[in-house]
């Protein structure tokens, strides 16, 4: 792994050839190697690129490597739509709660507690975030779907469940934990169909399988997803 000393920092990198970008990126995450992502040059080249960029590297390092605290710093990582993404956390100390922003792949956190935000606070602006977000990506997938399947439901909701993600009730109300958003889009797409055909079959019976399969089919694969996950829909 090449290796490019700046005064007292060490930055390893690591070199990923992309031909589709037509220049170089840098990305620094806690505990990895800096990525240099771009078109192919040789390692000369790649160099001068961390050499060009190492000021602002050893900035960046020194901020997601402080010591892990049970508090969201720059440089941690949140879900949503099926991957993680890299979080800048801006002291904000006019603020009364936090807000929660997604703009050029990441995440832009405004905190009133400063450099980081506790688990708490960034539990409810978090959920928060998806719930607006659902209005955008969940509601139009389940309007969606019910064209797409003839299976109506009477209406849908967020709801906060404790153990699973998404649930329908005997008057066939849709209702999705806004966690939801975490999910990826087929991943979604499969619970929203999961759903939909609780609004014929009850029960994970047989028929509701065969229902489940006419409408998504190889749903497997986003079921074993969403068993790795540990949640039950």
């Amino acid at each position: 792994m090449p290796v490019y000393r700046y005064g007292a920092t060490t930055i390893d990198w690591e070199f990923q050839e992309d031909p589709r970008l037509k220049r170089h990126y840098v990305t620094v995450e806690r505990g990895k190697p800096v990525l240099l992502r771009g078109p192919s040059v040789p390692e000369d080249e790649q160099v001068e690129l961390i050499r060009y960029r190492a000021r602002w590297i050893k900035q960046r390092l020194e901020e997601v490597n402080q010591p892990l605290k049970p508090e969201l710093v720059t440089g941690s990582r949140l879900p949503y739509r099926g991957k993680t993404w890299y979080c800048h956390v801006q002291p904000a100390l006019e603020l009364s709660q936090p807000r929660i922003m997604f703009r050029n792949s990441r995440f832009y956190i405004q905190s009133p507690e400063g450099g980081s935000i506790s688990k708490q606070a960034l539990k409810e602006a978090r959920n928060q975030f998806y719930r607006d977000r659902a209005k955008d990506k969940l509601f139009p997938r389940i309007r969606h779907w019910q064209r797409q399947t003839g299976l109506q439901a009477l209406s849908a909701r967020l709801h906060a469940f404790r153990g699973r993600w998404a649930s329908c009730t005997d008057e066939n109300i849709l209702e999705f934990h806004p966690r939801c958003m975490e999910l990826s889009p087929s991943v979604l797409d499969y619970v929203i169909v999961h759903e939909l055909c609780h609004t014929v079959e009850k029960n994970h019976s047989k028929a509701f399988w065969l229902l489940v399969e006419k409408h998504y089919p190889g749903w497997q694969r986003c079921h074993a997803e969403i068993e790795r996950l540990g949640v039950e829909v």
